[in-house]
């Protein structure tokens, strides 16, 4: 029996030393798992051992490696997909992670999601260069080998396109698509590159410069405006990713990085800062960035990407594998405004809410991995997570989300997300 956050009991979602007890050998005595009992797996093992009947890799030595490891042959199903209700070109592109594979916080270069608006140049690192120019005292240029020996920082943070999840914030209907497709615009990993506070004192910004125009070197000169605020407080040159230079679809050979704001802020590519005392209002930030409010208005520049959650496992198009049983409820959540405070979660549409345990690392602006035990007695429930930052941002539900903005508005839809399961433990999207 566990009490919930408003103090409701509830019998169906275990606390964590109940559910490890479950599964733990007690007093002498084995409990019994999916039919089976744990002696009768052991001694299953303990006859395959002694057959002379051995796997095929168990009878001759195994293969060479590789200058760069690849994964193994039976995990190479786990790959991007490209975005189910995007029309997709070479030009533009998008690129989902396949998040309900990933168990923890940090996202595999390879399967970073990425979008793409002028396609991906292959630039060369020995004629690419960052000019910092505009309303400086000492404009400057820096190739790529100065600005390696430049202090460096190596945070973790998430990445987020502001598109993301955008099905379920203007669909009349709950679509049945997987977590991947729904909310795979996001990933995490550990970027090291060069804080742009170092390079703005060293060219020695005048009072007069508010705003710092983006650049990047792509075949579309995306550029997008940024407070000088923000650039002079964490964002930072990235250079590397996960331990690795930064991949050409990641904007190699440098990118532009602002923790906890949109993707499209992030210029890829980048090879311009232009200090300025207004924004460009460019085409992106005046047109396909920009929030249109159900009132008519347009909010312009709401960079933050706002508290969310989603749980990953079960989710969207799974088959549980059982008709009842112990499972563990488990998902992401973060925050461009901090870190994650806490995250609960319901088995019952919200009625009730158990705290999940959040597991560490907790960072700013960073994935943050949560779970709960939970014991599925084999009915019909929607289950849905629900994050709170530490500024106090508690993620909303569809309905308040969508009372704030116009019906085909859809960038930073931040709403719960819920699944449902039916008796036979199909999974599917559903709105609360």
């Amino acid at each position: 029996m566990i009490k919930t956050s408003d103090n409701t009991a509830v019998k169906t979602v275990l606390g964590r030393r109940e559910f490890l007890e479950k599964f733990m050998i007690m007093g002498g005595t084995l409990p019994m798992v999916a039919g089976a009992s744990w002696a009768q797996d052991v001694k299953g093992a303990e006859q395959a051992l002694a057959s002379p009947t051995l796997p095929t890799w168990m009878k001759t030595p195994g293969g060479g490696t590789l200058d760069y490891g690849h994964v193994s042959q039976f995990e190479k199903h786990i790959v991007r997909t490209k975005a189910p209700d995007t029309p997709q070109t070479q030009l533009f592109s998008v690129w989902h992670s396949p998040i309900e594979n990933q168990p923890g916080i940090i996202t595999p270069n390879g399967l970073h999601f990425t979008v793409n608006h002028n396609g991906v140049p292959e630039i060369n690192p020995e004629q690419h260069s960052l000019k910092i120019h505009g309303l400086v005292d000492r404009p400057i240029k820096i190739d790529m080998q100065t600005l390696l020996r430049y202090p460096m920082v190596s945070p973790i943070h998430f990445l987020e396109c502001a598109g993301n999840t955008a099905a379920n914030a203007v669909s009349l209907s709950a679509m049945d698509l997987n977590v991947q497709d729904l909310s795979g615009q996001v990933s995490g990993a550990q970027y090291t590159g060069v804080p742009l506070k170092y390079l703005l004192k060293e060219a020695g910004v005048k009072a007069s410069g508010k705003w710092v125009i983006a650049e990047g070197a792509d075949g579309g000169s995306h550029s997008r405006s940024i407070p000088i605020s923000k650039l002079m407080d964490d964002a930072f040159i990235a250079l590397y990713q996960n331990g690795e230079r930064l991949r050409a679809e990641q904007g190699y050979p440098m990118r532009l990085f602002v923790p906890g704001w949109e993707g499209n802020a992030n210029v890829k590519w980048l090879h311009r800062l232009e200090v300025s005392d207004q924004p460009a209002f460019s085409k992106d930030e005046s047109g396909l960035y920009s929030d249109i409010l159900a009132s008519g208005k347009i909010k312009r520049f709401s960079f933050h990407m706002g508290v969310k959650s989603v749980i990953t496992r079960p989710s969207g198009t799974m088959q549980l594998p059982e008709q009842k049983g112990f499972y563990e409820i488990s998902g992401l959540a973060w925050s461009g405004h901090g870190k994650i405070k806490k995250v609960e979660v319901s088995i019952d549409e919200g009625k009730n809410w158990q705290l999940a345990q959040l597991h560490g690392p907790v960072l700013s602006k960073s994935l943050t991995r949560f779970s709960v035990p939970w014991q599925w007695d084999g009915g019909e429930c929607v289950i849905l997570s629900r994050a709170t930052d530490e500024q106090g941002n508690v993620q909303p539900t569809r309905s308040q989300w969508r009372s704030q903005y116009a019906s085909y508005s859809f960038n930073h839809f931040n709403a719960i997300q819920a699944w449902a399961v039916n008796k036979s433990g199909k999974v599917e999207n559903y709105y609360v």
